[in-house]
Formats: C-alpha cells, sequence, structure tokens
C-alpha cells in the first residue's frame, strides 16, 4: 500500500502523521511524507524596502520542511513502517494531488484545519481541494475536540 502522508508545521499535521502511525497497516506500505513550499512572490518594491532575498527565504523555508518530513519519517518507523521524504514546490492544493497521481498512492492523509463558514473562504481548504481532486482515496484527520 502506499499512504502519501501531507503535512505543514501544523498541529494538524501532528494528528495526521499521529493517526497514520498508530494504524495496523498491510506489510507492505509506505508512506511518502509530502510538504509543500508555497511559491514566495514579492514586487520589487517590497524586496527593496525589506532587503529580502526571496531565494533565501524560499531556501530557508524549503530546509525547515525537510526538517520537519525527516521527524515526521522517523516516527513512522519508529511504529514499523517504511517512510520515505519528498518537499516540492507549489500551492498545496496541486502539489499533494499531483504527487498522489505521479507516486500512484492508493490513499492521501491530511490533517485539517478545521475551518468553516467565512474563514474557509477567505484562507481556503487544503483538505477540501485535495478531497475533491484526488485520484485515490482520502482521509481528513480532524483534530478531537474542533468543531
Amino acid at each position: 500500500m502506499r499512504i502519501l502522508l501531507a503535512i505543514d508545521d501544523s498541529p494538524y499535521s501532528e494528528d495526521a502523521v499521529e493517526e497514520v502511525a498508530a494504524r495496523p497497516w498491510p506489510h507492505d506500505t509506505t508512506v511518502r511524507v509530502l510538504s509543500a513550499v508555497n511559491n514566495i512572490t514579492a514586487t520589487t518594491e517590497t524586496l527593496f524596502i525589506a532587503s529580502v532575498d526571496i531565494d533565501n527565504v524560499r531556501q530557508e523555508i524549503t530546509r525547515r520542511y525537510e526538517e520537519l518530513i525527516a521527524r515526521a519519517a522517523d516516527s513512522l518507523r519508529e511504529s514499523g513502517l517504511t517512510a520515505e521524504t519528498v518537499v516540492r514546490q507549489g500551492d498545496p492544493r496541486s502539489v499533494i494531488v499531483d504527487e498522489a497521481r505521479d507516486w500512484s498512492a492508493d490513499l492521501i492523509v491530511v490533517g485539517s484545519h478545521g475551518y468553516s463558514g467565512i474563514k474557509r473562504w477567505l484562507l481556503g481548504s487544503v483538505a477540501q481541494s485535495v478531497v475533491s481532486h484526488a485520484p485515490c482515496s482520502v482521509e481528513v484527520v480532524r483534530r478531537k475536540g474542533v468543531e
């Protein structure tokens, strides 16, 4: 079985990692832990004012996500699963779906922030988009007590 576990640096993703680690999966299961680094853009004016190098910012975020998914993969390995990691650049909504398709995932697991109403409309919902467009089954792990 191939499980694509898409995480970010939220506690909701921690819940998803714990949920996958706690389950009894078939012995040949591989979990691919994925993080997507949103494309960073800035106007020339913003760069001048802030003296920010977008490439350095992108590299630092990518480095942090590599550390994050490495810790998640270690936790999964401790529970007896085979785990691999990958960081991709782009909008998480499309990156997750594309990775699932390209890797032939059997299941996608994502955490949910639990936004509803206006927050979901303003901030979007990665989980909702993945559920709508995924090429395979999707499990959305919700935090206990979140409505």
